[in-house]
């Protein structure tokens, strides 16, 4: 038997050593509440009693009250790296009391929001009412006059529609959508005190869905600053204010749910996607921060009903601002142009060009009489890098280059694979940029032009890669519709359950190119493939044409 002294001793030092190593997974009860007990769940019932061990006596209570040491942890630094640690919020934390109230922030801002609304007038054959004449003197013809109200039985009707805008300049310009005023007759600004001005069209861009207007106030019109879209992020606040089913003045708050959609409106979509509710008649009206500068320009949503379900989109205001800026100054956009064609880089061309990444675009062709058509840039060159920006896609490729200056001289990082057993080699080239609008009329012309005297190739026809292949001559371009420039090998059938057949390759096709190399003659084609096949490549990248000229590279594997 213990002397009871050093039983006293000992079982404070277990109570202790306790205490100090579970205290990490038990908080101590307060000194005036009880201790916690333990619930065991899941317990079935028993009318009979637990037996219960004997009581202790005196004596005894301190031995049995030291429990059994706790083994301790063989690494006391990795048990706390594996801890889970909770962070206490503040008690004012926006998780316990949500965002802060943009009273104050929409009142400086409803003033340099306005409604736009257009008239215009459309012809609808068949439903005008022929003039209804009474005989001369009759009283009936004034009655005629007043249920005709002016139709001449021309059919023709007024057409009124709703939109937003927002003030820019306190002269009186004003940036809305261009579908909001598309083909109007006459617009009108409502502004927020109830007055209303006609406004005039300055310029508008259907590719960025972007116009401008100008009114003339009586005196400075409460205005607007863009902010830099680029700044904002994910998760961050905004605030529309518009003209949403004609209400106008509306708020709503919502955040930032993603950057960078493509929603297939235009070939320079860039589009902010936000939670704020944005229904019809929130078109041109604008998307700001919380310090109140436009970042965006709302012009679309998604929608099963019409109505707002959480989906609605902005354009972003770095790249409106550009186009406000020249609509302003010319009355109409001035974009760079590059003069090529492009195509995505998939994994399968990725694979062929020897690329480690999928990232870039890659040239499909050269625009006769554009600003590449000088050697710079090749079919087959992977464009990376354009005037110091990162070209990630192809479709990032051209809203750049849309937005760098006409004349200016951009240095254009590419990737260049000059031969099938040497990988891709990255270099630099420059080129001057043209206008976009100019090389729309030219690529119009050239489409309009009489097709060149043809060759006259002889009518060899092999068969490879489950593909039936052929040179082109007459009857060839008459069976295919080929015009009469076409050159390389055309492709007369494709085997249903072939790998050519799987890849999309049809019947008309022309084959340009293999590994990057040019062919002339079906048997050229057979002789490049079985090279690869004999040097154990697996695929073949062949450059196609379709019966309209344009091109795409198409990854075939080597059976």
């Amino acid at each position: 038997m213990i002397p009871t002294p050093l039983r006293s001793i000992l079982t404070a030092l277990a109570l202790a050593l306790t205490a100090s190593t579970s205290g990490a997974a038990f908080a101590q009860a307060p000194s005036d509440q009880p201790a916690p007990t333990q619930t065991i769940p899941d317990q079935p019932d028993d009318d009979q009693a637990t037996p219960q061990p004997a009581p202790a006596t005196p004596d005894d209570a301190a031995e049995q009250a030291v429990p059994a040491l706790p083994v301790p942890p063989a690494d006391d630094d990795a048990a706390s790296e594996q801890s889970t640690k909770l962070v206490e919020e503040p008690a004012n934390s926006a998780f316990s009391h949500g965002p802060k109230a943009v009273s104050d922030l929409a009142e400086g801002l409803l003033d340099a929001v306005v409604n736009v609304s257009t008239a215009q007038s459309i012809d609808t054959p068949g439903r005008g009412i022929p003039p209804l004449q009474a005989p001369e003197g009759s009283p009936l013809q004034d009655f005629f006059d007043d249920l005709l109200n002016g139709d001449k039985g021309s059919g023709d009707q007024r057409v009124q529609s709703l939109g937003s805008g927002f003030v820019i300049d306190p002269s009186g310009i004003i940036v809305t959508n261009n579908h909001v005023i598309a083909d109007a007759d006459t617009i009108t600004v409502n502004f927020a005190d109830g007055s209303q001005l006609d406004a005039k069209l300055v310029g508008k861009d259907s590719k960025t869905d972007i116009a401008v207007l100008k009114v003339e106030p009586p005196k400075p019109l409460k205005a607007v600053d863009f902010g830099d879209s680029d700044h904002i992020r994910i998760g961050d606040w905004v605030m529309a204010i518009g003209n949403p089913f004609g209400l106008g003045g509306s708020v709503s708050i919502g955040i930032v749910s993603a950057r960078g959609r493509n929603i297939n409106a235009g070939p320079y979509d860039n589009f902010i996607q936000t939670d704020a509710a944005i229904n019809r008649g929130n078109s041109g009206g604008p998307l700001f921060d919380m310090n109140g500068n436009v970042v965006g320009i709302n012009t679309a949503i998604i929608s099963p009903t019409g109505g707002s379900i959480g989906i609605g989109f902005s354009i972003p205001s770095k790249l409106a601002v550009n186009v406000i800026d020249q609509l302003r100054k010319y009355g109409e956009t001035r974009r760079g142009w590059l003069g090529i064609r492009l195509e995505a880089v998939t994994d399968d061309i990725a694979d062929g060009l020897g690329l480690d990444t999928t990232r870039g675009a890659v040239v499909m062709g050269i625009v006769p009489g554009g600003p590449s058509d000088n050697g710079t840039l090749k079919v087959g060159d992977v464009i990376v890098g354009f005037d110091g920006q990162a070209v990630e896609g192809s479709r990032d490729l051209p809203r750049i280059v849309a937005e760098t200056p006409v004349g200016k001289t951009a240095k254009v990082d590419i990737l260049r694979k000059e031969s099938t057993s040497e990988p891709a080699k990255p270099m630099t080239v420059e080129v001057t940029l043209g206008r976009l609008e100019d090389g729309e009329k030219i690529m119009a012309e050239n489409d309009r032009q009489p097709d060149a005297t043809p060759s006259a190739p002889s009518a060899t026809s092999v068969e490879t890669l489950g593909m039936k292949l052929a040179d082109i001559d007459d009857t060839l371009r008459k069976q295919f519709s080929l015009s009469k420039d076409t050159t390389g090998v055309v492709v007369t059938s494709v085997a249903p359950s072939s790998s050519a057949a799987e890849k999309g390759i049809e019947a008309g096709s022309t084959i340009k190119e293999v590994a990057q190399e040019k062919v002339s003659s079906a048997a050229e084609v057979a002789e490049k493939i079985d090279k690869l096949r004999s040097e154990g490549r697996r695929n073949a990248l062949l450059l196609l044409a379709a019966s309209n000229g344009d091109l795409r590279f198409v990854v075939v594997p080597i059976e």
